[in-house]
């Protein structure tokens, strides 16, 4: 486990799961949110089927809030896995999603987030969510977070 996955889950697999719950974000701990993997910029987050985020109960499809709080928390935990290892803090600036089609009722999330470029005080993301297969996109994302580096230690 990396030292961001344990920071993002204080150490708690999910018992049945190829993730862990990511019980250091209070939101995503509620919403189930596992953080499959997370490392050289990339990460892969998974949100299981609730019936508790069902927006339409007609047809049991997953609200767009849910889908949004999923690829916010995977497009940070991106900014977190990159490169700028200095990183120790970042809040959302903008955040633009493209909903393409529902999610499939019944069926976990998962989201995929490249941090693609970090500067002195911005990370650019993108990132795309899916149910059934990344060629079958649910939602799309592309976004910017503020992001606070560690003073470098004066030589």
């Amino acid at each position: 486990m990396t030292d961001l996955s344990k920071r993002l889950t204080e150490g708690v697999a999910t018992p049945d799961g190829p993730g862990t719950v990511l019980v250091g974000i209070p939101h995503s701990a509620a919403m189930g949110m596992q953080l499959i993997s997370a490392d050289d910029g990339e990460a892969t987050m998974m949100l299981p089927y609730s019936e508790a985020l069902v927006g339409d109960v007609a047809t049991g499809v997953l609200g767009g809030g849910a889908i949004t709080a999923l690829l916010d928390t995977c497009c940070g935990a991106a900014v977190f896995a990159s490169k700028a290892k200095r990183i120790v803090s970042t809040a959302t600036l903008d955040l633009r999603i493209d909903y393409m089609r529902p999610a499939t009722p019944g069926q976990d999330v998962y989201a995929h987030a490249e941090c693609y470029r970090v500067t002195r005080s911005v990370a650019f993301v993108r990132a795309l969510a899916w149910t059934e297969g990344r060629e079958k996109p649910v939602a799309t994302a592309s976004a910017a977070f503020i992001v606070e580096h560690k003073p470098e230690k004066k030589p």
